[in-house]
């Protein structure tokens, strides 16, 4: 499955150092589409969260997840690089207004 798309929303307060920093939509093939996954600044850096619930004990379990290591980081990676691309556009464009 090759990724065709990914869709950022920035997270509230992620301009005000808050951990979660963006919502993503990622979508497979032009044909399969997962909501939820998460940018979160963890203590090692950015990361990214699978869609997930909180079960009843309190854990939260995974809705959707690669399975492998070498899927998560792919996602990962184009994930990261596309929020570190729509940052520096957004940085620039409010660079240009503020002139």
């Amino acid at each position: 499955m090759k990724i065709t798309d990914i869709r950022l929303r920035l997270g509230r307060g992620a301009e005000d150092g808050g951990k979660l920093k963006a919502y993503v939509d990622v979508t497979f093939d032009e044909s399969f589409v997962i909501h939820g996954l998460k940018i979160i600044e963890g203590q090692n850096g950015l990361f990214v969260a699978m869609p997930s619930r909180r079960m009843p004990n309190g854990e939260f379990k995974d809705i959707a997840h690669p399975i492998t290591p070498e899927l998560r980081n792919e996602l990962t990676d184009f994930i990261i690089k596309k929020f570190e691309e729509e940052k520096v556009n957004l940085e620039a464009a409010a660079a240009t207004t503020a002139e």
